[in-house]
């Protein structure tokens, strides 16, 4: 009953306990929903973050009983699913990051010194950005924005992608050298 003391249950009680009553998966959304719909608006628009998170959650409540604790953790494996369904808009995606990469940075804004750098900064390199994005693989973008906007670690990116984490490391060294041979220190300073 460590729920009772005020403490949070682990993920893996928390799996004991919605495997016996499913009304306990509603813990699940709460603990994970703002991660997994993070991840997905940094992926997509954020109308679709709001699709895809929810419909993660709802496939995994349907997939409650195939979730094995031994294979890896609560998380992860809601970000796979995540993952899965952002594949789904694949080429959604790469249309949005091509257009972006056409688009012309808007001027910035009025403001203190420090913020209209950064902001400038930022709008300058978000064509770069977007372009960088479209020209990575599907493992390689899955990897790098996993890593980037989920946070996760390279065991919890294996998890969520079924792969090793060698083969993480090695999609996220790719990803890198093509974001390198983008986006070099001189258009970051102009």
């Amino acid at each position: 009953m460590t729920a009772d003391l005020g403490e949070q249950v682990t993920d893996a009680e928390l799996v004991a306990q919605y495997r016996r009553n499913s009304d306990r998966f509603t813990e699940v959304h709460d603990r994970y929903f703002r991660d997994i719909y993070l991840y997905v608006a940094g992926r997509l628009d954020t109308q679709a973050a709001e699709d895809i998170a929810a419909e993660t959650f709802l496939l995994a409540f349907d997939q409650r009983d195939r979730f094995d604790p031994a294979r890896g953790g609560l998380r992860p494996w809601l970000f796979g699913i995540a993952t899965n369904l952002v594949a789904r808009h694949r080429r959604k995606e790469a249309r949005h990051y091509r257009a972006l990469s056409r688009m012309a940075p808007e001027p910035a804004a009025e403001g203190p010194e420090n913020s209209v750098v950064t902001s400038v900064s930022a709008q300058r390199m978000q064509p770069r950005l977007a372009q960088a994005l479209a020209t990575l693989s599907k493992g390689e973008r899955d990897v790098l924005l996993l890593v980037a906007l989920g946070q996760l670690g390279y065991d919890e990116v294996a998890q969520a992608l079924g792969i090793s984490p060698g083969t993480v490391g090695s999609r996220l060294s790719r990803a890198r050298a093509k974001f390198h041979a983008i986006i070099d220190k001189e258009s970051v300073h102009g």
